[in-house]
């Protein structure tokens, strides 16, 4: 059965048609789109040089000033933290607070990305979003250790527990901060040794040189000795010390006399306390004891276990 002549003209139409539609859906293909995902590129690296550089202004500590960031968090660095350490502390805490920064931005910014390009291909974002929760609830525990040691380093940093310069005491290692990072803490001992904190394991932070310091001074004397008049002794010595002017700018307070604090089978101890700069309770501490003893030993005050210097305070009786 032959075909209409009625029916070729609808024939090409039906051609025509069909052929409009892949042109159409070519032009979508391979102009819509691309200018799209291009346009979303584009946006994405402006929004994130954009946002790097803001990081950076308020960051910057070139000026030997607190960056701007840091303005409104609490300084805790203390009177003897000065100088190039100081600016070394700031810079360093400023850095990590702005890496942090600009790690979030460039990961939230590149997520936003990926899921914007699925969607100009007509992808379903939802399984890909239900997947990367459990990916990351996965990595989670997995890599839980350093996630914590990320977190406190943030924490510590935001709240300025401690910083470079500072002497702490961290449990197993007691020294003065070199570095301060958002994993691992540095630290340098007295002896010399570095140790490397991590800051996930770190339960308790003792700063010796936040506010202030006390020295702290237990002089042992015998049950034989005069307890008023050695008291009397240690304290006229401490006065003369402060008057001195050695330490004029490291006393905060006049030294308080406390009597005696322990008494054992062997030793009284009295004890004396002076209000000092922090991180300078040591030296005060060192010349007090010098000169303690010295006058104990004109005073003929008596010390436990005085061997070989009868009448004199004991070279190791710990004053």
């Amino acid at each position: 059965m032959s075909a209409s002549p009625l029916s070729e003209p609808s024939l090409l139409r039906e051609l025509d048609t069909r052929a409009f539609e892949l042109t159409d859906t070519g032009r979508d293909w391979l102009v819509d789109r691309p200018l799209q995902v291009l346009g979303y590129l584009v946006l994405a690296v402006v929004l994130r040089l954009c946002l790097h550089r803001m990081i950076n202004r308020f960051t910057d500590n070139s000026s030997g000033k607190s960056p701007i960031l840091l303005r409104p968090l609490r300084d805790r660095s203390s009177g003897t933290v000065k100088g190039a350490i100081l600016n070394e502390r700031r810079k360093q805490r400023a850095s990590t607070i702005g890496s942090v920064l600009k790690s979030a931005v460039s990961v939230m910014i590149l997520t936003w990305f990926v899921l914007s390009v699925l969607d100009v291909v007509g992808v379903n974002v939802a399984p890909f979003i239900a997947s990367a929760g459990i990916v990351g609830v996965a990595l989670g525990f997995g890599a839980q250790n350093l996630v914590r040691d990320f977190l406190s380093g943030i924490f510590m940093l935001l709240e300025d527990q401690y910083g470079v310069g500072d002497v702490v005491d961290l449990g197993e290692a007691t020294g003065t901060v070199e570095s301060v990072g958002l994993r691992v803490t540095t630290i340098r001992d007295i002896n010399g040794t570095v140790w490397y904190c991590r800051n996930g394991e770190v339960l308790r932070v003792g700063n010796m040189s936040q506010g202030f310091a006390v020295a702290v001074l237990d002089l042992p004397i015998s049950h034989t000795a005069n307890i008023e008049h050695a008291c009397e002794v240690a304290e006229r010595t401490t006065a003369s010390m402060v008057k001195s002017g050695d330490f004029e700018n490291d006393i905060l307070e006049p030294p308080e006399m406390l009597g005696v604090n322990a008494v054992s089978a062997d030793t009284v101890t009295i004890r004396i306390t002076i209000k000092t700069r922090p991180g300078r309770q040591w030296a005060v501490q060192r010349r007090l004891h010098q000169d303690i003893l010295e006058a104990f030993d004109d005073a003929d005050i008596k010390a436990p276990y005085a061997l070989g210097r009868p009448g004199g305070v004991a070279a190791d009786s710990g004053s």
